[in-house]
């Protein structure tokens, strides 16, 4: 008999709007950020807000995760444990924590998942991780497929792993830059975007190598054609970030992993969905739709050249084609794909630099702007906002049904319905009621009325009906008797949802090393505590506690000199410039980049 492993589609929540469709677009679980202490500063929500999205996803045996995972001040810990028991008793599935204080609080029998912030790229970290009682492991962004297998090969604990959406250039939890530049900290949710920025590079005779480009920008992360290969590595979590995204983005981004696992699972019996319902569109899903900065794999088949977004941080949008010629007011276009009344598009001007306008108006293929832009011929055009695309995504886009066996069934009072659902939750409901022969056949209007299940989450998958006689019951009544037989099997749904209870036990373990650093971000006494436990001798307060200085503030697998051609050890070219190199901000900060190719890594320095 095959193993069966449940396989979860998680996305992301700014809010109760966007968590709600999530959850109707397809999501196994959705990941929400709590009232304080969240990674996302700018994206918390209110016990209420959580409360009215666990009882959404809840009647789908989705889940909700509560992201938790900023460092903590000392200060903060009683009321970051009094928040906890108020989200546990809510009905939160989980949390997503950073901080390894957590673990010391008195907090409920509430499953913990580790945080990418952890930096979770060992099989040595993930099951200590495991071993200390954690629920699921967010991996690092960085990992190749070989290397989440060998992590799933040490440990049986569920691998979340990213599938879609923007890069950290650093590694999660690794990033200090912001802290130091702009005393806004990545580990407290309040990251900079110091990514994003446009930067000089410099050799070290400070000769400029190129100028204003986006350096640390990446790629979005894609891996939609890669899924089938993430579970057979080990992958139980398939993550979608976006905390900080519009509704629309995730509609159509969950819409579209939901399809791509569903096909999966048709063809491997061993991977199931970890939540009820099937869900139909009222759309086509379309990844390069939605905000993208062109797509990448990254690392997961190995270092790869094209991660980066050196011209631009912005979303490009999907191709269109090549602008043919101007005329007076408006543009001709060549291309294959069409544009709307209302569309933005985007062009790369002839210095490097993102340009858009606004269409006013499409006739065949010719475009009338806004506004003209400055654009040649054989300029290549993006759509960046599709008018059509999200008229449609700003309405209802999706129905999530979950099916149900209807039998009604005659007795000596009179009738019974019974509900069947796809998780065998069954409710029978009596309807004492005096019989009478119809005069017409009643099989199919009895049917009929029985199976309009409307604005329900449920679909009629089989209606039986078992009568001696052509019993005559009138649609008004049946009408009733089926909408209190669906509030009945709702709240038997609801009932029979099992809330998972995870006891932390304390433990001892040893640690993967002895002596902590600003790296391991330990910023409170109940973190130095759990260190302690598991045999940790030296132990550095976190950066933002304690700025250290000359000491690295990025710590990033991409590489400007292997982007740049220039890697000794992958292309065997050496830089026709003199090292060290820097990066010059436009408000004159310098930063030094060291290259570690023994690790495969590059620093960032201050300087």
């Amino acid at each position: 008999m095959i193993k069966q492993r449940k396989i979860e589609l998680l996305a992301p929540a700014k809010n109760l709007e966007c968590g709600i469709a999530a959850i109707d677009h397809g999501a196994d679980a959705v990941y929400i950020g709590a009232p304080k202490f969240g990674a996302r500063a700018a994206a918390v929500n209110s016990l209420e807000d959580i409360t009215a999205l666990v009882n959404h996803a809840h009647l789908y045996n989705a889940r909700v995760y509560v992201t938790v995972n900023t460092i903590l001040k000392e200060e903060e810990l009683p009321e970051t444990e009094q928040m906890i028991w108020a989200l546990y008793r809510i009905g939160v599935d989980a949390l997503i924590v950073q901080d390894m204080g957590i673990t010391q609080l008195n907090i409920p029998p509430i499953p913990l998942h580790g945080s990418t912030q952890m930096d979770n790229r060992t099989p040595e970290k993930v099951k200590f991780l495991a071993d200390c009682g954690f629920r699921q492991v967010v991996l690092a962004r960085e990992l190749s497929l070989d290397e989440i297998r060998r992590i799933h090969e040490a440990t049986p604990v569920p691998l979340e792993v990213f599938v879609h959406g923007a890069l950290c250039v650093s590694y999660s939890g690794q990033c200090y830059v912001s802290q130091a530049c702009f005393g806004r900290s990545a580990n407290r949710g309040a990251c900079a975007q110091f990514c994003r920025l446009p930067f000089t590079l410099l050799d070290a005779d400070n000769k400029a190598i190129s100028r204003e480009k986006h350096y640390l920008s990446l790629k979005d992360l894609n891996q939609s054609e890669q899924l089938e290969q993430l579970l057979d590595a080990g992958a139980s979590s398939l993550k979608i970030e976006g905390r900080l995204k519009d509704v629309s983005y995730v509609k159509n981004v969950t819409a579209a992993y939901r399809q791509k696992l569903d096909a999966i699972f048709k063809r491997r019996s061993e991977y199931i969905r970890a939540s009820s319902g099937t869900c139909t569109y009222t759309f086509k899903p379309q990844l390069n739709k939605s905000f993208s900065r062109g797509f990448t794999n990254y690392f997961l088949h190995g270092r790869g050249e094209d991660i980066h977004s050196f011209d631009t941080p912005k979303s490009l949008g999907e191709e269109m084609g090549r602008l043919k010629e101007i005329r007076g007011n408006y543009l001709t276009v060549a291309g294959v794909k069409s544009f709307n009344n209302g569309d933005g598009a985007c062009f790369m001007d002839e210095q490097g630099k993102l340009q858009g306008f606004r269409i006013n108006k499409v006739d065949g293929n010719k475009l009338y702007p806004q506004e003209m832009p400055r654009i040649k011929p054989k300029t290549l055009l993006y759509r960046n906002f599709d008018q059509e695309f999200e008229r449609v995504l700003s309405h209802k886009s999706s129905d999530r049904k979950m099916a149900v066996s209807i039998l009604l069934a005659e007795n000596n009072f009179g009738f019974s319905l019974t509900l069947t659902d796809e998780d065998e939750n069954n409710i029978t409901l009596a309807l004492p009621y005096e019989k009478e022969v119809a005069r017409t056949p009643q099989l199919e209007n009895i049917k009929k009325q029985l199976g309009k299940l409307g604005n329900t989450p449920f679909e009629a998958e089989r209606i039986d009906v078992d009568f001696a006689e052509n019993w005559f019951i009138p649609a008004s009544v049946l009408t009733e008797y089926r909408r209190e037989a669906i509030e009945k099997l709702i709240t038997a749904r609801r009932i029979n949802y099992k809330q998972e209870k995870s006891v932390l036990k304390p433990t001892t373990h040893t640690y993967i090393r002895e002596e902590l650093t600003y790296l391991d971000n330990v910023s409170n006494s109940a973190a130095v505590s759990f260190y302690q436990k598991h045999g940790v001798q030296s132990i550095a307060p976190a950066y933002e506690q304690k700025p250290e200085e000359g000491v690295a503030l990025m710590f990033c697998k991409h590489c400007i000199r292997f982007s740049m051609g220039w890697c000794r050890v992958h292309q065997q070219v050496q830089s026709p410039y003199k090292e060290p190199f820097y990066l010059q901000s436009s408000d004159g900060r310098k930063f030094r980049l060291q290259f570690d190719c023994k690790n495969c890594q590059m620093k960032v320095f201050a300087v």
